[in-house]
């Protein structure tokens, strides 16, 4: 019989033991990592479109033809209604809850959207005075008409007789629309955050 014959070519009686086979323990494979959440910021697409239609709703809903008192409340009230309708629509799009601190960077990307169409609405406004007889006489008569004869007035109405007392007014102007439409939204935001949490 060979020397590394198994069995007995006569019995088949084997000729020596066969090594245990090792057995490989299953190993489950891990669980796939739970989603996570994007943040809201200006990479989030999803994000940058509803922040881009609330403000979209706002700007045009907060052109209506008031009295001009009326009017400001009313722009107050929409700016700070967009960051609200915003975090809403974002919550129903993900299907996430959208938290406080969401909430507020949400309401400041659509406060930012605000605040480019109000600009640009701003410089065609600009624009069409500019044309019809001069820009420094239309702010003249807007400040005059609203003061009501305030000697400090007096101050105001001298800088504008210069090219760059105008253009430091505009600069103020858009500085001061700048802080009104991206604080409001984003407190709205935050408002509307925590009232759907709380839903």
């Amino acid at each position: 019989m060979p020397s590394d014959a198994r069995f007995c070519h006569k019995c088949g009686k084997p000729q020596f033991d066969e090594p245990a086979m090792e057995t490989v323990p299953v190993v489950d494979a891990p669980a796939p990592p739970a989603a996570v959440p994007l943040e809201i910021s200006f990479h989030n697409m999803l994000a940058v479109r509803t922040g881009f239609l609330a403000a979209l709703i706002a700007s045009m809903v907060t052109q209506l033809p008031l009295p001009m008192y009326v009017s400001f409340l009313w722009l107050l009230t929409g700016l700070m209604g967009s960051g609200f309708l915003a975090v809403f629509l974002y919550a129903r799009r993900s299907g996430e809850h959208v938290s406080v601190r969401g909430g507020a960077r949400m309401g400041w990307i659509t406060g930012i959207f605000c605040f480019v169409i109000g600009t640009v609405m701003f410089t065609i406004g600009v624009l069409l005075v500019s044309s019809k007889g001069g820009l420094a006489q239309f702010f003249r008569e807007m400040i005059s008409a609203r003061a009501g004869g305030d000697p400090n007035v007096q101050q105001v109405l001298d800088m504008l007789s210069t090219p760059t007392g105008v253009g430091a007014l505009i600069l103020l102007t858009l500085v001061a629309q700048f802080v009104l439409f991206t604080l409001l939204p984003m407190l709205g935001g935050a408002l509307g955050a925590k009232v759907l949490q709380k839903d």
